[in-house]
């Protein structure tokens, strides 16, 4: 079994409703073993923040020393987000594993379990596996019917902001939706929990009490804000005096009281947790989608939220950030959330909508909420595709806040440096072709002289220098002068349509014009060079910014090749007009150790 094969076997059953209870997910741990009852657990549930808590409390626990797992629901990019110790997806081929070891047991169940219920008894097989000292255990429906339910008494249970949320499952009322998620508070365990509504409130208190469960309430009066800005907030909470975290929004400060109260309720338990932990779990803490901010200018933010609760917290942190400013909002929804609510709470701040299909079956049409938006009044724009949306909004030049559903983040959060590079190399392209020739040619001497003085350079015995493409930095002086200097200079040459090497031309005559109309060696008249005897690449690129990441115009080949280079020093070449104010990046790329422009070397 692949991961990919498991996570169809997996997706393959939703989730049931013939028959809610526990009944399933308590048989098919019985059957793996039961790794449950071998687990620590803090368990955690509520209707909003219930993720940013267990990531903080995640963090801090991992700042601790301790081996935390991490179970959250749904993910937002990659499926095996919903498993993680110590910060890291369960790999690939673990979930293949063990997901074939619980489907033998799962498959001879006469009622067959559910995909969450499957996933859950995978993930408690995995955190026993890899040694977990500790597992962060988010609820994924309700709490007391919830397949993560099945544990037995957690060291501490938490219950998060609650709202009138999955009424057909959980109730209609405050007292029944509490009633269901303080199913997860049992005797034995310590209870913290988040002040909401009264009648949620005085139900939370009744079952600790009945349970002889000590209760902590955060305190939301003793959380003093010190500083805010779209890189974090500082603030202090009770005896805690400047503390940091990296989400954004008033709401957050209040899921740090309820972490931090949580971590006091451990201490008690005898959970070694140090002050420069819980400093350092909250100011390291990663949370996506949640008023994220994936890039600067432009300004883009990414929200998941899903339900009018936060949607308004969404308004709060525009209305916060952004004070005065009309955003471009980019909208998906659910047919089964009350979007009307939701587009009151933000109507006021947009001055126009793009309108998407988030890719769920449940999902409310692009055009149906384009007409929901016009009948109120608001301006709305249908695209095609998540894609389509993005190219539309990024090209507003304004201030776009994306949010409605967390599926549609997830996409929207894969396609967003797709989408937006090549907006960004074509604004590159356009500044160092508004250069004359001329001027080029004097700014590239520049650029060449500042690199030979470089100490990588002085060192250097094998450089790999790529030949300029179009309006770049032509590095014909930096080749002459190395060649000069007795250095061994190679150049690239992409073999096929994946592969690029590195080879030193014998002699004028060994070149030909190469997949983007640049000269590159032919391989029968030059020696491979291989990439361990790489001292120093020096390569033109599209676009840069002051913190060295680079758009290149390599099709991928120089990315693949460049990790290759492990000893070398990788220098980028470029005209100080072609520095961006920052490039969008994802997980793959790595920044240059140096750029080199002809005012500035960054690095």
């Amino acid at each position: 079994m692949t991961a990919l094969e498991a996570i169809q076997y997996i997706e393959h059953y939703t989730w049931s409703t013939t028959r809610l209870g526990l009944d399933r997910t308590k048989e098919l741990l019985q059957r793996m073993g039961d790794p449950q009852r071998s687990l620590k657990f803090v368990h955690v549930a509520g209707s909003n923040g219930k993720g940013s808590t267990c990531a903080m409390l995640a963090s801090v626990l991992r700042a601790a020393g301790y081996k935390t797992g991490l179970y959250t629901s749904p993910y937002i990019q990659d499926f095996c987000e919903r498993m993680q110790v110590n910060g890291e997806n369960i790999p690939g081929d673990v979930l293949a594993e063990i997901t074939d070891r619980v489907r033998v047991q799962a498959d001879q169940m006469e009622d067959h379990p559910s995909q969450f219920e499957l996933v859950t008894a995978i993930a408690m097989v995995y955190f026993l596996e890899a040694g977990c000292d500790i597992v962060v255990l988010e609820v994924g429906l309700g709490g007391a019917l919830d397949s993560t339910n099945a544990i037995d008494t957690p060291e501490v249970a938490v219950i998060t902001n609650l709202a009138l949320e999955h009424t057909e499952y959980l109730g209609n009322t405050y007292h029944e939706i509490a009633s269901a998620k303080a199913g997860i508070i049992k005797t034995g365990c310590s209870c913290v929990a988040y002040p909401c509504d009264p009648e949620a409130m005085d139900t939370v208190s009744e079952v600790c009490r009945e349970k002889n469960v000590p209760l902590r309430w955060a305190d939301f009066n003793e959380i003093t804000p010190i500083s805010d800005s779209l890189s974090g907030q500082e603030f202090a909470y009770q005896n805690w005096n400047h503390l940091r975290i990296p989400l954004l929004g008033a709401h957050q400060l209040k899921n740090a009281a309820v972490a931090l109260e949580t971590i006091g309720c451990l201490r008690e338990r005898g959970w070694r947790i140090s002050d420069d932990a819980v400093r350092t779990g909250l100011e390291t803490v990663k949370w996506p989608a949640r008023f994220e901010v994936l890039h600067s200018k432009p300004l883009f933010l990414l929200d998941g939220g899903h339900n009018s609760q936060c949607a308004r917290a969404l308004a709060d942190c525009v209305k916060r950030y952004l004070p005065g400013e009309q955003v471009t909002f980019l909208m998906g929804v659910l047919a089964d959330k009350d979007a009307d609510e939701m587009l009151q709470a933000v109507l006021p701040l947009g001055r126009r909508f793009y309108c998407l299909t988030p890719n769920n079956p449940r999902a409310l049409t692009a055009e149906a909420l384009a007409e929901k938006i016009r009948t109120i009044g608001g301006e709305a724009v249908v695209c095609s595709s998540p894609e389509d949306g993005l190219k539309q909004v990024l090209q507003t030049g304004g201030t776009v806040v994306a949010f409605g559903s967390l599926y549609l983040a997830g996409e929207l959060r894969t396609l967003f440096p797709k989408v937006l590079k090549p907006l960004q190399r074509k604004a590159c392209l356009d500044a160092r072709k508004a250069i004359s020739a001329e001027v080029r040619k004097e700014k590239s001497r520049a650029i060449c002289q500042r690199l030979l003085d470089l100490e990588c350079y002085q060192k250097a015995e094998t450089i790999l220098a790529y030949n300029a493409f179009g309006a770049e930095v032509g590095l014909s002086d930096l080749i002459r002068q190395a060649k000069l200097a007795g250095k061994r200079v190679c150049l690239p040459c992409c073999v096929n349509e994946t592969e690029m090497v590195a080879l030193l031309p014998k002699d004028e005559t060994s070149f030909r014009k190469g997949a983007f109309g640049i000269l590159e060696p032919i391989p029968e008249k030059s020696e491979l060079v291989p990439p361990e005897q790489i001292d120093l690449v020096v390569c033109p690129c599209a676009g840069f910014d002051e913190h060295r990441n680079r758009i290149g115009m390599g099709a991928g080949y120089y990315d693949r090749y460049l990790p290759k280079c492990e000893r070398a020093s990788i220098v980028a070449a470029a005209f100080e007009a072609q520095r961006l104010p920052l490039v969008c990046t994802d997980e793959h790329d790595q920044s240059l150790d140096l750029v080199v422009t002809e005012s500035h070397i960054y690095g």
